[in-house]
């Protein structure tokens, strides 16, 4: 069924849970990782979410998919989370949850400016219009950030720049996903590369794990960011995907920062400013343009 003949109350509430599940990720990526620490926590993570979806993979008989393309799969893992999940959860330790998720929506920002430049992507006018929106709105966010820009270690200019790595990231394996896997089903593309970040990280986790055993609290924070946020979210975008489309399935990461202030406030009395709000606005705009979702008008 496509996205003109479904009834949108058929796909509203697996869209709004896949928000959230994302959104909510910022705040139990932040509560294990001020214990488990960067690595640690982007390791933990992914590896439950493999876990979890491979008995998903067995059961729909995908194993021989992922050993033909096993290459690709495996290296993308990192760019598609090791190290993504990693910037993240450092950033988390020095910037609000709510600041991360705005940065988080310039993913579709790099993602267009990167299959411009690898892949000759057509960017007209209004595409290039998005991209110079989008960043102005991410100087304009940096520039504000609580307690002043500081490239310090531990500084907030670190856990920005991190954030953007990610996202940076993020952009590439989109386009090495559509160079090298755009055949491949998403489950197989999705669960082999959790299996090469989670090799991939499995030595730097090992080599800075806490010298102190982390909290059950810790661990269950993990525990939820990589079977609920992680293993579940796929598989509901997988579902949105095939039930709706990409282009509407795409629009979930204008709605995650909404649900990761939220809980920021809620849960860790962070503060949302109107500079904030604005600079998000201006950034999810950019991003809107910038990766074809909208015309100019």
């Amino acid at each position: 069924m496509t996205d003109q003949t479904l009834h949108w109350r058929e796909w509203l509430p697996e869209f709004v849970l896949l928000a959230l599940l994302w959104g909510s990720s910022f705040l139990f990526m932040r509560e294990g990782a001020y214990e488990f620490g960067p690595f640690p926590t982007a390791w933990v993570r992914i590896t439950l979410a493999a876990l979890m979806l491979t008995p998903i993979l067995l059961w729909r008989q995908q194993i021989p998919v992922l050993h033909a393309h096993w290459r690709p799969t495996l290296s993308s893992g990192l760019l598609n989370s090791g190290i993504p999940f990693a910037c993240y959860a450092y950033a988390l330790m020095h910037i609000s949850t709510g600041l991360s998720s705005i940065l988080n929506a310039t993913t579709p920002l790099f993602g267009a400016l990167i299959a411009w430049a690898w892949l000759g992507d057509r960017l007209n006018a209004t595409r290039a219009l998005g991209l110079a929106l989008g960043f102005t709105g991410v100087v304009l966010l940096a520039s504000d950030v609580p307690g002043g820009i500081s490239f310090k270690e531990g500084g907030s200019g670190l856990a920005v720049v991190a954030c953007l790595v990610a996202t940076f990231c993020y952009g590439i394996a989109g386009s090495f996903t559509k160079r090298y896997l755009q055949n491949v089903p998403s489950l197989v593309t999705t669960t082999g590369s959790l299996w090469g970040a989670s090799i991939g990280l499995a030595i730097p986790a090992l080599l800075s794990w806490p010298s102190v055993m982390p909290s059950i609290h810790a661990w269950a924070a993990l525990g939820i960011a990589g079977l609920l946020c992680t293993a579940l979210a796929y598989v509901l975008y997988f579902r949105l995907m095939t039930r709706t489309g990409p282009a509407r399935a795409m629009t979930v990461t204008y709605l995650i920062p909404v649900f990761a202030n939220l809980l920021g406030v809620i849960f860790l009395d962070e503060v949302v400013t109107h500079w904030m709000m604005g600079c998000a606005v201006v950034i999810v705009a950019g991003t809107a343009l910038a990766s074809g979702l909208v015309g100019r008008k």
